[in-house]
């Protein structure tokens, strides 16, 4: 007897519900299960490369993100020692023909927005809210999940389950309960502004990255440019789990006092009414990413520190390579979905391991001081603009 063509995904974030849309063009019936009641603001702004906006825009999202999304001119590398840009990559019209894709950045809330719309409008995507995975049962027709709203628990008969529900993820813990996250020893703290409150030079369309004594700064337009997105790194240890937990701005504030730290660094802190931090966790390298009929997506398996700027992009790709995978013919068997699950496994495992290590070493970079931060600070002025979008090709360039 055929499987049922249903798949169920925990977790309505970015990569689960990329993921519901892109299986649900290869002709499955996908049910999303979120714990949420609504779906609401979370998280900050991000920044998505070609090889994510690449595998959105083929799902047709251009239109709903267009209005929301801002295309960067440049992301400006600067330097709290030498107290300004070292260097200035072209992104914008640069970046989009060399890697056949626009480079965006966007408010998490406005992506998951995007996704939602799409997701309501397709007749084969049933997103459940307020529906708590909470347990899966194989059987000779596929899969039985488990999930519950409020006192009333239901399941679902399914040919596959992908676990998309983020670093703390339900669906890892009753797969590989040893697998648990590892605290980096660092804390992000976010704040966004009105454009309005800053000089226009700071309003431009780019990204700066500012690099400084142990921390580091990210700030870049949103909302359509009517807003800047501020991203402040630092070390700490505070590690509670969770995206938004209200924070002192003196201690941000602190952390970047001069004169380690010049006026035109500050300058993008001090307008921030209202931080908000969260502790870096991730996922050790290594985690599994199926089980049978079952799989990992996105954060849940691979967890990542935001310093590749790929987070997200990661988990988009994860859901194109996914459904490059699944098939109504995979679909047919149970040996059927548990081989395509770990061929995408296999496909994904060497090129996220490469950008956890990239985000690892780029956040030590960051942070370097003294003799460290000057040779730093020489070789990217040596680099140049062309050479340094050219290093980003290995990145930009992927295509599912």
């Amino acid at each position: 007897m055929a499987l049922s063509r249903t798949i169920v995904i925990a977790g309505a974030g970015i990569g689960g519900l990329t993921a519901a849309l892109a299986l649900a063009a290869r002709g499955f019936r996908i049910v999303v299960l979120e714990k949420a009641e609504r779906l609401e603001e979370v998280g900050a702004g991000l920044q998505l490369s070609p090889n994510a906006s690449r595998v959105l825009v083929e799902l047709g999202l251009t239109e709903r993100l267009k209005l929301r999304a801002v295309v960067p001119e440049a992301l400006s590398i600067m330097s709290a020692r030498a107290g300004g840009e070292l260097l200035r990559m072209p992104l914008g019209e640069a970046a989009s023909l060399r890697a056949g894709a626009p480079y965006w950045v966007v408010h998490r809330a406005d992506l998951q927005s995007a996704l939602a719309g799409a997701v309501a409008d397709h007749p084969d995507i049933d997103l459940k809210l307020g529906a708590t995975f909470e347990g899966v049962a194989p059987h000779a027709k596929g899969l039985t999940v488990v999930h519950r709203s409020g006192t009333i628990r239901r399941s679902d008969l399914a040919s596959a389950l992908i676990g998309a529900d983020g670093i703390w993820s339900t669906v890892r813990q009753h797969l590989f309960p040893e697998v648990q996250p590892r605290f980096s020893g660092l804390i992000a703290w976010r704040g966004t502004l009105d454009a309005t409150q800053l000089p226009k030079d700071y309003t431009a369309r780019r990204v700066q990255l500012w690099m400084g004594p142990n921390a580091h700064l990210v700030a870049y337009p949103i909302a359509g440019g009517r807003q800047i997105n501020v991203v402040a790194v630092l070390p700490g240890t505070w590690n509670r789990p969770g995206w938004s937990t209200p924070g002192d701005s003196r201690e941000v504030m602190d952390a970047f006092a001069a004169p380690r730290w010049p006026p035109s660094a500050r300058m993008l802190l001090a307008p921030v009414d209202s931080w908000r931090k969260w502790a870096l966790f991730g996922v050790p390298d290594g985690c599994p990413w199926s089980k049978g009929p079952m799989a990992l997506l996105g954060d849940a398996v691979h967890a990542m520190l935001p310093f590749a700027a790929q987070g997200a992009g990661m988990a988009i790709e994860d859901a194109a390579v996914l459904a490059r995978h699944l098939s109504l013919e995979t679909a047919e068997s149970a040996a059927g979905i548990a081989a395509a699950l770990k061929q995408y496994g296999r496909a994904r495992e060497a090129r996220v391991r490469r950008v956890q290590r990239t985000a690892r070493q780029q956040g030590r970079i960051y942070h370097f001081s003294g003799p460290l931060a000057l040779a730093r600070d020489l070789a990217i002025r040596a680099l140049g603009p062309d050479r340094m979008l050219a290093r980003q090709d290995w990145i930009y360039g992927w295509r599912p």
